[in-house]
């Protein structure tokens, strides 16, 4: 487990930075009032999520490796990292939608079935717009974004092939 301190310590942040991401949602409106803009503003969340995963690398590689760091080693970093990510996901996603924002899928499938550029009907918006679906569609997300993100970043801080 010291092998991956670091990677622990970084997914716990990166958690708690998708709960505040999520409280900054809900109350700039995007969970409720400005809901037609969440699909798009949500993706914003790409920018700090690089930035963690960049600072996690960045201390493996400086601490651990001292500074000298190929792809793979740096890959490994991210792959653990988001692996502690994904499974930390489940609950992130219960405490968001259980605690910080109940209504949003109440608010998000009423949105749409009315959106007249692309309706949906009730039942499909239902089977779209749950816990469980979300919690599936975030942890493999996590997964893959996490792996494409770990691997760009070890692209930047490698120094050795």
């Amino acid at each position: 487990m010291k092998n991956f301190s670091i990677e622990i310590k970084w997914a716990l942040r990166f958690t708690l930075l998708t709960l505040a991401w999520a409280i900054g949602e809900k109350t700039i409106g995007l969970h409720d009032e400005h809901i037609e803009n969440y699909a798009i503003l949500t993706n914003l969340f790409a920018f700090p999520a690089f930035l963690f995963f960049y600072l996690a690398i960045r201390e493996k590689k400086k601490y651990v490796y001292e500074n000298v760091m190929t792809f793979r080693q740096g890959f490994v970093a991210g792959l653990v990292m988001s692996f502690i990510i994904a499974l930390l996901n489940p609950l992130v996603q219960i405490v968001i939608y259980k605690s910080i924002t109940p209504h949003f899928f109440d608010t998000i499938i009423a949105y749409k079935v009315k959106n007249k550029n692309f309706p949906m009907t009730v039942e499909n918006a239902r089977l779209l717009f749950n816990l469980k679906t979300y919690m599936i569609e975030t942890t493999f997300t996590a997964l893959s974004k996490g792996l494409i993100t770990g691997a760009i970043v070890s692209l930047l801080l490698r120094n050795k092939r």
